[in-house]
């Protein structure tokens, strides 16, 4: 049975529970996979990103590539944000923007640039509340929602006044990029599990006569009761060698290297360096500096991304039909003073003051100073 919720004078149907949704495909995934689900979401007449979407579901998992998309998305979604009229701070938003739905509201923006796409369904009533359409319902090439994932018959969506969708319809997001690193990591800790199990711990080589098959018959059993070490019987007469690799990979530094390589390209996918996430041997003060201005800028970057979705009119309009007074107004980040940067930048300022004039809004919008 569909769910219906009332809209004043009449009832509406939530998309959503027209969708049949289908669970994540968990089973084994390889770079054959990551590339065939590629080719299906890039075809030019039939584009279907559901098995795209199962991969990125499945390597969104990776413990390092989660803390690097947290680390990114928090820096956004923890700074202070407020609502601006005529260039004062609308009070009335501020329980709107401390709330867990406007928060989740953030985080869906961010990860748009993760997946390429992100879609929600608004509710309507006195309160902020919605739905997140599943990624793999969403068409953007031809505009609708499918209520199968691999379908083609849906609905139609720019028409709807309380489904917002986002992204570029051409964008398969940064998931894109990682999806084939964490897979091979993933390859890497299986072999690197295996070494340990095989030459973590001590081979038990035992010989007898080959005729004696009573001793034959004594010595397994005290290997079977003795532990599950790796262990060999042979006749004396055998000859046997084992080949340990450890002359060139003598403490599995070959899948650690590699691991850790993997995890330095997710660093630079995301976060844009590797250094205000992982320690190097090789890096020092200026490099670190240099690294931290680098995701500073990736920040800012993300800070004007989502502040753009949270003023897109269609939003807006949104929050109005809940009762929000969004005319003529706008949500702003508060800003971030850079003492270094800052002190370069009057210096700079100083001397070009001397030759030409300078708008006093330069000065109150680029020192984060409140004009009286």
């Amino acid at each position: 049975m569909i769910k219906s919720y009332k809209n004043s004078a009449h009832d509406q149907n939530i998309i959503i529970n027209d969708l049949n949704i289908r669970s994540a495909d968990r089973g084994k995934k390889d770079i054959s996979t990551w590339r065939n689900a590629l080719v299906a979401a890039e075809s030019v007449y039939y584009p279907n990103r559901s098995r795209l979407y199962d991969l990125y579901d499945d390597v969104i998992l990776d413990g390092h590539l989660s803390g690097v998309i947290s680390k990114r998305m928090d820096a956004v979604i923890n700074k202070e944000l407020y609502f601006e009229v005529n260039g004062q701070k609308d009070h009335s938003f501020d329980g709107l923007i401390h709330s867990i739905s406007f928060r989740k509201i953030m985080q869906i923006i961010l990860e748009t640039q993760l997946w390429g796409i992100s879609g929600v369904e608004f509710i309507p009533g006195k309160e902020l509340a919605f739905e997140t359409i599943p990624r793999k319902h969403i068409k953007p090439e031809q505009g609708i929602i499918t209520y199968e994932q691999t379908g083609t018959d849906g609905i139609p969506y720019s028409t709807l006044s309380n489904v917002w969708v986002l992204g570029d319809p051409t964008d398969l997001g940064l998931l894109l990029k990682c999806a084939p690193l964490c897979l091979y990591k993933r390859g890497g800790l299986s072999d690197w599990a295996e070494y340990i199990e095989i030459y973590g711990q001590p081979v038990r080589i035992i010989r007898y006569d080959s005729y004696d098959e009573q001793t034959k018959m004594e010595l397994r059993k005290v290997l079977e009761e003795s532990g599950s070490s790796l262990s060999v019987m042979l006749p004396r007469q055998a000859d046997f060698e084992i080949k340990d690799g450890k002359q060139s990979n003598s403490d599995g530094d070959l899948q650690l290297s590699f691991i850790k390589l993997l995890n330095e390209e997710m660093s630079i996918i995301i976060l844009g360096n590797t250094d205000t996430t992982n320690s190097s041997n090789s890096s020092g003060y200026a490099q670190s500096k240099i690294h931290l201005q680098q995701q500073y800028e990736i920040t800012r970057s993300d800070l004007s991304y989502t502040a753009a979705m949270l003023n897109d009119p269609k939003f807006l309009a949104i929050l109005g039909s809940y009762g929000y007074q969004v005319t003529g107004g706008q949500f702003v980040f508060s800003k971030d003073m850079d003492i270094d940067y800052l002190t370069r930048r009057i210096a700079i300022d100083k001397v070009v003051a001397e030759k030409i004039a300078i708008p006093d809004s330069y000065w109150y919008d680029t020192y984060g100073i409140k004009e009286l």
